[in-house]
């Protein structure tokens, strides 16, 4: 399989969020006047999908929009970190014309918020509201693919997480494991495991760019 393009996970992959989002979703859920929760709940409840989805699940009651709200302020002026590496790699697929891609199961504006406090700047968001079915399916990654221009088994996608993995077989694309992230998983199949993001350049194929 030739990799043309890069699409990247963000949390475990890009940026080391393992404490910041999860203490972001328990001071909304307390805001909320929701049950007792611990960061390892709001983990557990990753694979349920965007973040309104997962504040639901954790308060325990449908949500309005405005509610809704309450992680989005306790995102505001978060500190998060990009991996050591991401911040490379991201200067140099834009010296070499090549498109910043991420695909996550976050929503697509708490992504957005999230890479600007890392200070990463992605050319292409694609976040779980804009697809019908979260990771392991493949919407998101095809959707990445289709955005920047790439056939699925052009791309390669780098997650650290089984679901990531198994959403990449799904797409038709290559699936990089990120055994840098929290929720690397050895027993995960992948078609490469990387223990660096700066590896995955070694990955791409150059294409003649055109005039």
């Amino acid at each position: 399989m030739t990799t043309h393009e890069l699409v990247w996970d963000m949390d475990g992959t890009l940026l080391d969020t393992t404490e910041a989002v999860p203490a972001a979703f328990v001071r909304a859920v307390r805001a909320l006047h929701g049950p007792a929760v611990a960061a390892e709940d709001v983990v557990a409840a990753y694979w349920r999908g965007t973040p309104e989805v997962i504040l639901e699940h954790l308060v325990g009651r449908r949500l309005t929009a405005g509610e809704h709200e309450a992680y989005y302020r306790e995102l505001d002026g978060i500190e998060v970190t990009p991996y050591p590496g991401a911040a490379e790699v991201f200067a140099e697929l834009a010296a070499r014309g090549r498109p910043r891609a991420v695909f996550t199961g976050a929503s697509t504006r708490a992504a957005r918020l999230l890479l600007t406090a890392a200070g990463l700047t992605a050319d292409v968001v694609v976040g779980g509201d804009r697809v019908r079915a979260p990771k392991p399916a493949p919407d998101g990654v095809l959707l990445a693919a289709a955005e920047i221009g790439a056939a699925a088994d052009e791309v390669a996608y780098v997650g650290d997480s089984p679901l990531d993995l198994r959403a990449a077989a799904a797409a038709g694309s290559r699936g990089v494991a990120a055994a840098w992230g929290h929720m690397y998983d050895a027993a995960e199949p992948a078609d490469v495991t990387l223990t660096d993001p700066r590896r995955a350049l070694d990955l791409i194929t150059d294409l003649p760019r055109p005039v």
